[in-house]
């Protein structure tokens, strides 16, 4: 279930605390970050400290829920 408050963590319900829920709804509604490369807003995570443009097809690493420190 989705609620305006809990947004994608409503899933979790009463489980695993207030503030973690908030911390992971914080990075859920981050938009897409910018490439390193080509400039553009397409760079998507493919796993945990690797990210990919969708424009360039450029693969590379980063931190765990950003790409790199703004």
């Amino acid at each position: 279930m989705k609620t305006k408050k809990v947004g994608h963590t409503g899933k979790y319900g009463a489980r695993y605390g207030k503030k973690i829920r908030q911390r992971l709804l914080k990075i859920g509604a981050q938009k897409k970050h910018r490439c390193p490369n080509c400039l553009k807003r397409r760079v998507k995570r493919v796993s945990a400290g690797i990210w990919e443009c969708d424009a360039c097809g450029l693969k590379f690493a980063g931190k765990a829920y950003r790409p790199h420190e703004k």
